[in-house]
């Protein structure tokens, strides 16, 4: 694609790396058959060759965004599904990434959108305001006929059960069991923590139990995924920071064998720090993170299961956009799950998106749903008796209308070898003493 930014637009670092990711966009239009909102719209400006045009516009004449550009950018969901598609390697995160950012900084958006989004950056990045949220939508649950569809959307993330703060929110050094073999960080996250404890205990099992000595370090928090995604550069990365100094910290002390993350969506981001920081003074600290940053998924491959013995229960495993395309972990979970035990399937076109998208469900929510009514379909047509997800968000957007529990797979795999049965597979009858039929 030719680009015609002038010398000076150039000297900006956003404004040359997107005119090398646009200079790298052949047209071929391969991204198209993999994006959802185009499946589901059937608009090419909601595909991300017409979204590419509506970027390269936007930024080559500097003016401020526009209503058009603005409605079919906050339509991406950034699956990132096109990313793996592409021939080209368009490196699509980071262009979309600018895109939100210069329109943050140039569009008036009208009162309810500016309200909404002001609403979730003070909310779910703190679990304690989250956990405060959540209480008041559960009261609110009885009136959700009578609210607008986002409002509706808010009310319906809210649990049965909202948990407290927890003996893991706090920074602390677990011991392994036994020998030592690894020393890791645990990024415990921050809407996780209000919507489903239960996952960061199974992790800390699950990996005490293999030998690991686990770091909850003090100074971490969000990892700003969910204000980057709005194009709030500044808080995201004000958050990213403290998370590379608390993590940096503990490099420089006893040392860190991985960063170990359990919500893919954060994981995406924190395996792109050293990119957020180019050029700044937290730059080398920010590429030692990104560089030991894994997915729990992909640490456990590495050192594999001791002595699992799960009962023989299908498990449909849902590959999370963030995990598979973002970050390219595609086979780690299948065949962990696999040697636990467990009879794994995979649904019909599992490269889509399930709508949940980060916030993506509760700023677009028809679209949403409409992803979701499609993934739950899919997921449907191979009988499970149990699914199995690496991020929050899509849990919490399969779990309303699955049918069957809706776990992570740190839950599945410490059940496997030697923790509790996970709590809503208990309540469905799902414990050792049931294989598949």
């Amino acid at each position: 694609m030719q680009t015609t930014f002038s010398p000076e637009q150039l000297r900006d670092p956003l404004v040359a790396r997107s005119n090398r990711i646009l200079r790298s966009c052949v047209h071929c239009g391969f991204c198209t058959a993999t994006c959802p909102t185009y499946q589901v719209l059937g608009d090419e400006l909601d595909s991300p060759r017409g979204r590419i045009y509506l970027i390269k516009d936007m930024l080559e004449s500097g003016r401020p965004a526009d209503e058009k550009t603005v409605r079919h950018i906050d339509r991406c969901l950034s699956c990132l599904a096109c990313m793996t598609t592409c021939p080209s390697g368009v490196h699509y995160m980071h262009l979309v990434d600018h895109a939100r950012e210069h329109i943050e900084k140039t569009y008036r958006r009208p009162l309810p959108d500016r309200a909404l989004r002001w609403l979730l950056a003070r909310i779910l990045p703190y679990p304690g305001r989250f956990r405060l949220a959540l209480a008041g939508a559960k009261l609110a649950r009885p009136f959700r006929a009578l609210m607008p569809g986002r409002l509706r959307a808010m009310v319906d993330l809210a649990p049965a059960k909202i948990a407290g703060p927890g003996p893991l929110d706090r920074p602390q050094t677990i011991p392994a069991q036994g020998a030592r073999l690894r020393r890791v960080a645990l990024m415990t996250g921050c809407a996780q923590k209000a919507l489903d404890p239960e996952i960061n205990a199974a992790t800390v099992r699950l990996l005490t139990r293999h030998g690991c000595e686990v770091v909850i370090a003090k100074g971490m928090g969000c990892c700003g995924a969910l204000t980057h995604h709005m194009g709030k550069a500044a808080e995201s990365h004000a958050s990213a920071a403290a998370n590379v100094r608390a993590w940096a910290a503990e490099l420089d002390g006893e040392g860190l064998d991985a960063v170990v993350i359990n919500t893919s969506g954060c994981g995406t981001t924190v395996k792109d720090y050293g990119h957020m920081f180019a050029g700044d003074p937290l730059e080398a600290d920010a590429r030692r993170v990104a560089a030991l940053a894994r997915d729990i998924s992909e640490l456990m491959e590495e050192i594999g299961l001791q002595d699992p013995a799960a009962p023989a229960l299908r498990v449909t495993y849902h590959s999370a956009c963030s995990l598979q395309h973002g970050q390219q972990v595609k086979e780690a979970p299948k065949l962990l799950l696999k040697a636990a035990g467990f009879q794994v399937k995979e649904p019909r076109d599992p490269h889509l998106c399930c709508g949940s998208a980060g916030t993506y469900n509760l700023m677009q929510p028809e679209i949403a749903g409409e992803l979701k009514a499609r993934k739950l379909a899919t997921l449907a047509e191979t009988a499970p008796q149990v699914i199995a997800a690496g991020n929050i968000g899509c849990m919490m957007q399969l779990g309303q209308g699955a049918g069957v529990p809706v776990v992570h797979t740190a839950q599945l795999l410490d059940w496997a070898t030697g923790g509790p049965v996970p709590a809503s597979l208990a309540a469905a009858g799902l414990d050792r003493r049931h294989a598949a039929e």
